[in-house]
């Protein structure tokens, strides 16, 4: 914004501070092990195909760590197949937390680049053909065979720098990685 001959620079805020965000990085570069950090979610079944996920608690920085707060997701199915549907199904949660994730992203890269967040929504769709979660043909897949993010940003920037943050935020998105690239599961019984 000018006025008179004086340029005047509006700070960016977007709620993320990226000077620790880069400290961070600086920090993990000299002791990379201080990197590798492990998330937990605990599920208790509850009903019919409810259940409910606690999250608190993870390792990183070489130590355990206490969130301030305990927080749950609760999962179910829907009506359509004779379940309560108290919930979100769990490709749902997925979804949302592949918007989530590239979200915040877009929010961390913009404040990084200096440019001003008004509003940002990721709309996201995921595509499932239930005959493969139901064994009724192994051919199709039980997972997702497509999903599709829109994202309708307000911001302080043009049509192009919006895509950048777009691309950036996609590029370094966790959850965006685990449902592009192969990771290794492993389910085991106590």
């Amino acid at each position: 914004m000018t006025y008179s001959d004086t340029t005047i620079t509006a700070a960016v805020d977007n709620g993320v501070d990226t000077e620790s965000l880069i400290g961070a990085r600086t920090a993990f570069e000299q002791m990379p092990e201080a990197a590798q950090f492990t998330f937990r979610s605990t599920c208790d079944w509850v009903t019919g195909t409810q259940n409910r996920n606690t999250l608190n608690g993870y390792f990183g920085l070489g130590q355990e760590h206490t969130r301030k707060e305990t927080f749950t997701i609760a999962a179910d199915h829907p009506e359509v197949f004779h379940a309560a549907d108290t919930a979100p199904t769990p490709p749902e949660i997925v979804l949302a937390a592949l918007a989530s994730c590239l979200t915040g992203g877009l929010a961390a890269v913009a404040q990084h680049r200096g440019i001003q967040l008004r509003s940002a929504r990721a709309v996201v769709e995921g595509d499932v053909d239930v005959r493969g979660i139901l064994g009724m043909d192994a051919d199709i897949r039980n997972g997702f065979s497509a999903i599709r993010v829109s994202f309708e940003v307000d911001a302080d920037a043009s049509e192009d720098d919006i895509r950048a943050l777009v691309a950036q935020s996609q590029k370094r998105s966790a959850v965006f990685d685990m449902l592009t690239n192969p990771t290794n599961v492993t389910v085991s019984v106590a």
